[in-house]
């Protein structure tokens, strides 16, 4: 994908040297403690393996100062003898301080139009039911029919109440 200036950032395709600080702002925004039932693992094999398999699909926002401040990761679907391929975003993420500026809707503008041109039909999001904020971001996005599910979780950390 082309770079996409935004002024204050830009959001380009992510390369060997963004995933660190992927991983970094991962880790600050996907915690066990701040997302009681994060059912999806976030390490550094969320990022990487990502990365090895479809780095295509893993885009950046970049601010002036070369800061990584958000990032698009996902994966694309084939079913086999069918004509319908699926995107699936996994990860939408967005340093706080930028939050509300954009910078996840330019994200997943991008992230779209890039599978959209691998001949994706359909994208899949996922996210928790009470994660009202989420819900609405992808609503505005075109995304209709919400379907319930439950994920329990236990944590067995004695350092986390």
């Amino acid at each position: 994908m082309k770079k996409i200036d935004y002024g204050d950032y830009e959001i380009r395709t992510a390369g060997i040297d963004d995933l660190a600080a992927i991983f970094h702002l991962g880790e600050q925004l996907f915690r066990a403690d701040a997302v009681s039932n994060l059912y999806r693992t976030w390490d550094e094999y969320a990022v990487t393996s990502q990365f090895n398999a479809e780095p295509e699909f893993m885009l950046v926002a970049v601010a002036q100062d070369h800061t990584v401040v958000g990032f698009a990761i996902g994966s694309m679907i084939e079913k086999a003898a069918t004509t319908w391929n699926y995107g699936h975003l996994v990860w939408l993420g967005v340093q706080p301080d930028y939050a509300g500026k954009g910078v996840g809707s330019a994200l997943f503008d991008a992230f779209r139009d890039v599978i959209q041109e691998q001949g994706v039909r359909m994208m899949l999001v996922d996210t928790q039911a009470d994660n009202k904020t989420a819900i609405r971001f992808f609503e505005k996005k075109g995304f209709t029919n919400p379907i319930g599910h439950i994920y329990m979780t236990l944590n067995l950390d004695p350092n986390q109440a």
